[in-house]
């Protein structure tokens, strides 16, 4: 692209992983010629996923890190997620240096498709109350708009990408455009039927996630195939059978003609035109040869994850924007939210031995938060809720090796089921917090000349009083249920691993608190939107990439409307 006129677009969309891919396709489908740009390298569906069918034995560890490379990063092998099957797919410590004021473990996947190769796939729609209460309560701002304006966008993208799920008649959660759920197994169903029967408020429900359960004609335009409970989404998934940017929207943005990729592409700042009032296009650094391009567009999209867009427009300073684009307020970076899930609780469930279950189900069941749901109850020391994810399973064998065991003796060991264990773990609202930021480092810069993000976020006492709220009520539900041995454990670990992080470019209906309007447009920048987590004014306790989407898809079609009314 050696002209301007071959770097300029109607649209550039900055990232191209769950939010990035909804914006590129919704842009393509209206017949905007679109740039996506993504700081990594390529990745193809199906062809670039390497262990995708590998056995544990094709693996030196059998999977697991060698000690070396865990070593090197820690904090990226504190992810769920990393192991040796998986590794291609994160970012190395050293590969992105930040600098941590507080420690925020920060989980980053940089190739095309980002972090939708690597996501949990679990997604719940927010309620009305979820949308009402940081206002109604008073720990946040106003969110711009409700739940009935984003619901249609909720439904299509459930639609377009497949949505596992029950509709379970909650107001507090949403149903939504479901393909048949996975099913709990019998200790499971036992456990909810014993905490209905002794709470009124109390709804565990099976969870909700991105999985092709049943194939509908959407699905077999976009030639994806049935989820096989595998458990091994991380590497990728060569079926298609979780949603991903890589097997759904990019392609589909293909398809249309209008879409042009260029990788390996890091983009440094947004360039701001002070006589046209308006962002025109986004200055990038060549991840391999370090070359400058700027790139033209009459909108912009930034999905590059939600810190990585708040450094972005951070960087991006004028003399307009001294403080960072749209950064009038100075709350540009402020506010970063988090899920707190520090806190976890194991027991075991006699009994049921007669029963097993079949496959490695990508979800477990769930239950939505009783508290603060509908207001501030009376009586609970803090503010915000949180939703608790809950499992039953059996132990792989009943006595463990016993190394005096060989041959027929040992095999009979080793396959024969032990008893029921349960996990259960929270997923707690963080409140806004202005000391909760991210800001530019004066000093340190990254590989490409940027300067390097600062984090500075941290827990607070009301998350410590959520977290107490949980393990009580947690363990207490447990024991209504008839399981014993109940252990309640406090992580301590450090925000970011939840990999949940939003805010910073906020949602708002006042310019003076917020930093985009209903629309995700920048306040003082019209053409520039912001659809990923950095758009989030609150957090609520759902897991957020299904919201992101919606946004964004609304977002979207709202400024391919703008611009053919000539607005934009």
């Amino acid at each position: 692209m050696s002209s301007r006129e071959e770097r300029t677009f109607d649209a550039i969309v900055v990232g191209s992983g769950i939010s990035g891919g909804w914006a590129v396709k919704e842009l393509c489908e209206r017949g905007l010629k679109t740039l996506m740009l993504e700081r990594g390298r390529p990745v193809v569906h199906r062809d670039d996923y390497p262990t995708a069918t590998s056995d544990p034995w094709d693996f030196k560890f059998r999977g697991r890190l060698p000690s070396d490379e865990r070593e090197r990063n820690p904090v990226v092998a504190r992810c769920y997620a990393y192991d040796d099957t998986t590794s291609h797919f994160f970012v190395k410590d050293e590969e992105h240096p930040y600098v941590q004021e507080k420690p925020f473990d920060w989980i980053r996947g940089y190739q095309e498709g980002g972090k939708s190769l690597i996501w949990a796939r679990q997604g719940q729609r927010w309620s009305r109350y979820d949308f009402e209460g940081p206002a109604r309560d008073g720990y946040g701002i106003e969110w711009p708009l409700t739940y009935d304006e984003i619901s249609p966008w909720y439904s299509k993208v459930e639609h377009f990408t497949g949505w596992s799920g029950n509709r379970d008649g909650l107001d507090h959660l949403p149903d939504g455009e479901f393909l048949p759920p996975f099913e709990m197994n019998c200790v499971e169903t036992h456990i909810r039927d014993k905490i209905s029967s002794k709470y009124n408020d109390r709804y565990m429900i099976q969870g909700r996630c991105a999985h092709l359960t049943e194939l509908r004609e959407i699905h077999r335009e976009q030639n994806r195939g049935l989820c096989l409970a595998r458990n091994l989404c991380y590497r990728g998934c060569p079926y298609g059978a979780y949603f991903s940017s890589n097997s759904s929207t990019i392609p589909w943005a293909m398809r249309t003609g209008n879409l042009t990729k260029r990788t390996h592409a890091v983009v440094e700042s947004v360039i701001y035109d002070e006589n046209k009032g308006k962002a025109t296009g986004v200055r990038v650094v060549d991840a391999l040869t370090k070359e400058v391009t700027e790139y033209y567009a009459r909108i912009i999209f930034l999905n590059a994850a939600c810190l990585n867009t708040n450094l972005i427009l951070l960087n991006s300073r004028s003399s307009r924007f001294p403080a960072g684009l749209g950064n009038d307020n100075g709350l540009l970076g402020r506010y970063i939210l988090f899920h707190n899930y520090r806190g976890s609780i194991s027991a075991q469930m006699d009994g049921f031995e007669d029963d097993y279950y079949y496959g490695r189900r990508p979800t477990q069941p769930i239950m939505p938060s009783f508290r603060n749901v509908y207001r501030q109850d009376p009586g609970v020391d803090f503010q915000g809720k949180y939703l608790i994810a809950l499992g039953a399973a059996r132990s792989g064998w009943q006595r463990g090796l016993n190394m005096d065991e060989v041959g027929p003796a040992l095999k009979e060991s080793v396959t024969r089921p032990g008893g029921w264990g349960i996990f259960m773990m929270m997923q707690g609202e963080t409140v806004p917090s202005y000391d909760n930021h991210v800001r530019l480092s004066t000093t340190e810069t990254d590989p490409w000349g940027i300067p390097q993000l600062v984090t500075s976020v941290d827990y607070t006492d009301n998350d410590d009083k959520l977290l107490k709220d949980f393990l009580e009520q947690g363990a207490e539900m447990l024991d209504a249920a008839g399981a014993r041995n109940i252990r309640t454990s406090d992580s301590g670990q450090a925000p970011g691993l939840d990999i949940h992080e939003v805010g910073g470019a906020r949602m708002g209906k006042n310019p003076e608190s917020s930093i985009l309007n209903r629309w995700n447009q920048i306040h003082s920048c019209k053409n520039v939107f912001v659809t990923d987590g950095a758009a989030l004014s609150s957090v609520a306790i759902q897991n957020p990439s299904l919201t992101f989407m919606a946004l964004t898809a609304r977002a979207a079609n709202f400024a391919a409307d703008e611009m053919s009314k000539g607005n934009l």
